[in-house]
């Protein structure tokens, strides 16, 4: 194989809405005008590992059927940034409002529903724990990227990720690295027991996943269109238990939605 070298290649306009075509429709995400640079900074050097010289060549191996390069390119420009407790005010309400109308008939089910590297879904395991005590539950994280998929379920992380944890859950639920895990820390093994990653993608049929008291759904239809946006939420609305919980990003919002859905304060919908 040859390795190219110099400086990133340019894509022509034809080639970058090609390739947002491409990143559309396998995954609903919109790549606007203006995120060129973005698209050659991520892909440029995949394309100098595989010794492809030009988009057009590189658009030609994405449109091979049941060419795995494909999920590689949505791996690549798929962006994925997270950190434990974002949002926080989510996992009070979570705490302080959900967990204790929980009947404790059945288990209690979260799905972090574009779960990245895996803190938010740890995050919200946390909280289970320590709401639920002994209490069944289970923690479900997706995400359309194999890399992040893989990354969650080691649940390793920076040390530097133990900032945002606080200090109580952080000494019950993280395992500091030593030695050659020097600089890292490890999520509690009782917790990834009952947390499950899966590479899924939110355009398709998820039902098989089963029904959720709360679906977390955060920073992630910024980047939809107005058409997925509202077949997404009719999908997810399914797979909530009556009562159950939608939970978007604080910077979002369902208005002009119709759905079962009732505001109860601003980012958290209930299924009525």
């Amino acid at each position: 194989m040859t390795v190219l070298t110099g400086s990133p290649r340019a894509i022509s306009p034809e080639e970058f809405q090609e390739i947002s075509d491409l990143l559309r429709r396998r995954t609903g995400i919109r790549l606007s005008v203006g995120k060129e640079s973005l698209v050659m900074g991520r892909l440029d050097k995949r394309l100098r590992q595989l010794g492809i010289a030009t988009y057009r060549e590189y658009l030609e191996l994405l449109r091979q059927p049941e060419e795995p390069e494909l999920n590689q390119a949505i791996d690549l420009l798929t962006t994925n940034e997270t950190f434990f407790f974002r949002e926080p005010r989510h996992f009070d309400f979570l705490r302080e409002e959900v967990l204790p109308r929980h009947p404790g008939n059945r288990p209690f089910r979260l799905w972090s529903a574009a779960s990245s590297s895996g803190e938010e879904a740890y995050t919200a395991a946390m909280v289970l724990a320590e709401g639920l005590s002994d209490a069944a539950w289970e923690v479900v994280g997706t995400d359309v990227s194999a890399r992040v998929v893989a990354s969650a379920q080691r649940g390793v992380y920076p040390i530097e990720a133990a900032e945002r944890v606080p200090l109580p859950l952080l000494r019950k639920y993280c395992r500091k690295g030593r030695e050659e895990y020097t600089g890292l820390m490890a999520i509690a093994p009782e917790l990834r027991a009952r947390t499950t990653f899966v590479r899924a993608n939110l355009m398709e049929n998820l039902t098989g996943l089963g029904r959720f008291d709360v679906i977390f759904l955060r920073n992630v239809m910024i980047y939809f269109g107005a058409d997925t946006k509202i077949a997404l939420v009719e999908r997810l609305e399914e797979m909530l238990q009556p009562g159950g919980y939608l939970i978007v990003s604080l910077s979002e919002t369902l208005k002009g939605i119709s759905s079962r859905l009732k505001m109860v304060e601003p980012s958290v919908y209930a299924r009525v």
